[in-house]
């Protein structure tokens, strides 16, 4: 079953409350697990199996991509940490949740921030929860670190990780910011966290989650903290200094090392073909100097809204059900994962309108390039800034007077560009003087989006609020 596409949500304001009726059941010991990786700022071009000129050793992903599906036209929501993350958490564009800006207008949420992921909204935890699924968060949240937005208030079970970025460290704005805090649950148990060993800590945590729960259909979201968003991105005394490419190759060697890990576990504990993983990134690696990560083939760097920003390298694998070594060439996003987890675990969608999809007839091999966006289109926003529209194989940069160019202020003049990124994934040749029509198709999605979901200063129909406390304060470690 299918969301609301955007166009019919247009038709019907009363769409946005419709109540969705419930999938397809599933018997408890049909039901799958899931397991979702999402590593931070890590490029399509890091990865040997999409990128084989990379420096970078990554031997259990490319078997993990060998056994299962590829997904070479997967876009996260945003070029940026925290609006990705409240589009896995929601099936919306972060815009529609309010979450494409800080309460700052800047582009992530900070420490001590007012503003997080509403409690009122429904999360892919909750959805799955209601199946009967054990779900637990291991990582990095960034959806709002005070108490009504914590991952155990939106559905998870158990929380093991820091609730925002590596990189917000008490040294940065000392007299806000509290020492960076290692979570459980509600509860702060170390500060500062020693962040050489997060990989290796959420490794283990993960694989303790699925042994305690190997008899019952479980929910695991390990969101890594790596390669992160720092300019020195860390890793453990085992991998540092390994790769041929300095601390962002052992972090991404030791990403690898995780996934083969987690993978041996499934294997030994009998759940292969049991438990779905999905294998993806937030955001593509930014642009630093000297170069660390790679978008390639892709243009463009992490944190905008270009093809190596957002079209992020994506695995899934499931023995016995995706078929193994395909790839898949369709229009997908992580907003797809809440809707899809759903039908397989014969859950209700959520009574608020989503955005995302079930996708499982290309998870499963059965369609390799439709794609439910070719008809609803995906939409490419930079802060509050609606920039492209992608249909089919066709990515249409909007024409504007004033782009923005980067997370700060920078603004230009950009004209109307359409390619064919399917096929010409370097963007090589421009072709909106041959297609027209083309054009003009995409210009009215465009059109389409900014009246339901918004664009700057023009607010969309609909638009939900963000969650918000009025006296937020630091998480800390509480005296014993």
């Amino acid at each position: 079953m299918s969301c609301p596409s955007l166009s019919r949500s247009l038709t019907t304001a009363a769409l946005f409350f419709a109540t969705f009726s419930p999938l397809h059941a599933a018997p408890a010991e049909e039901k799958p697990n899931f397991i979702i990786v999402f590593c931070d700022n890590l490029g399509n071009g890091d990865v040997k199996c999409f990128n084989p000129d990379t420096k970078h050793r990554t031997p259990h992903l490319d078997r993990m991509a060998s056994e299962g599906r590829m997904f070479t036209n997967f876009y996260a929501t945003s070029g940026v940490c925290t609006p990705s993350r409240a589009s896995i958490m929601t099936s919306c564009y972060p815009r529609r949740v309010n979450l494409h800006v800080s309460d700052k207008g800047t582009a992530v949420l900070q420490p001590v921030a007012p503003k997080g992921l509403n409690p009122d909204e429904t999360t892919i935890a909750e959805v799955l929860k209601s199946a009967g699924y054990a779900t637990m968060i291991i990582g990095k949240w960034h959806l709002g670190d005070q108490p009504p937005f914590l991952p155990t208030r939106q559905g998870f079970d158990h929380f093991f990780g820091i609730p925002y970025s590596d990189d917000m460290t008490q040294d940065k704005n000392p007299d806000v910011w509290p020492p960076l805090p290692l979570m459980q649950d509600e509860k702060v148990i170390e500060a500062p966290v020693d962040r050489d060993y997060l990989t290796q800590r959420y490794t283990e945590e993960s694989i303790r989650f699925i042994e305690n729960h190997r008899d019952t259909p479980f929910f695991l979201y390990l969101p890594q903290a790596m390669p992160g968003s720092t300019k020195t991105p860390y890793s453990s005394p085992a991998f540092r200094g390994k790769s041929a490419n300095g601390e962002w190759g052992d972090s991404v060697e030791e990403l690898d090392w995780s996934m083969g890990e987690i993978l041996a576990a499934l294997k030994r504990l009998n759940l292969d073909e049991k438990t779905l993983i999905v294998w993806t990134s937030d955001n593509g690696a930014p642009n630093r100097n000297p170069p660390q990560g790679s978008n390639a083939p892709y243009q463009g760097p992490g944190y905008t809204t270009t093809e190596g920003g957002m079209r992020m390298p994506t695995i899934m694998r499931w023995p016995g059900h995706i078929p193994a070594g395909t790839e898949c060439r369709a229009l997908g996003s992580m907003m797809d994962f809440l809707p899809t987890f759903a039908d397989l675990a014969g859950a209700k969608l959520p009574q608020n309108a989503i955005d995302g999809h079930d996708i499982r007839p290309q998870i499963l091999g059965q369609e390799d390039t439709a794609s439910p966006y070719d008809a609803d289109g995906f939409y490419f926003y930079q802060l509050d800034q609606l920039q492209a529209v992608r249909s089919g194989p066709w990515k249409l940069y909007l024409p504007l007077k004033a782009k923005r160019q980067n997370l700060q202020a920078k603004k230009s003049p950009a004209p109307a560009q359409l390619f064919n990124v399917r096929d010409d994934v370097t963007e090589a040749h421009e072709v909106s003087a041959d297609h027209p029509d083309v054009v003009k198709r995409l210009q009215a999605m465009a059109e389409k989006a900014r009246a339901v979901i918004g664009d700057e200063d023009h607010p969309g129909s609909g638009q939900r609020e963000a969650g918000w406390v009025d006296a937020p304060k630091a998480l800390v470690m509480q005296p014993r």
